[in-house]
């Protein structure tokens, strides 16, 4: 089993950035680009689970059925939140303990654009 390190990503946070979108931008981000492999081989065999003729779909109607599964299948949306919750430390969970929901909301806005930016690596 190879470990992964989190990435460095800079230029992210500026001057009078919210302590939330500052979690974001250090935290989140970072863990979801690492398990970035992850999440794309979840994707593919969540749409394999389900017999999904992904590849049958036009580009649009695949960003809204990628969509739609994120906001709706609450089983796979918790499975892929803990990909990501699960690589914080202590100190950043007890963050996220403080402000759930937005976390959620913001951990899966970035996925699910993410997956539709990955279309290619799905196909």
């Amino acid at each position: 089993m190879n470990k992964k390190e989190r990435p460095i990503l800079s230029d992210l946070v500026n001057e009078g950035t919210s302590e939330l979108e500052k979690f974001q931008n250090e935290i989140i981000r970072p863990v979801i680009k690492m398990q970035h492999d992850v999440l794309i081989a979840s994707f593919k065999q969540y749409l394999q689970k389900r017999k999904i003729d992904f590849v049958a779909l036009t580009d649009q109607k695949k960003r809204s059925r990628i969509s739609s599964i994120y906001k709706t299948d609450n089983n796979y949306k918790n499975l892929v939140l803990g990909f990501i919750i699960g690589h914080f430390s202590m100190d950043e969970f007890l963050f996220y303990g403080d402000h759930t929901s937005e976390v959620h909301r913001r951990i899966l806005q970035i996925i699910t654009q993410r997956i539709k930016d990955s279309l290619a690596e799905i196909i």
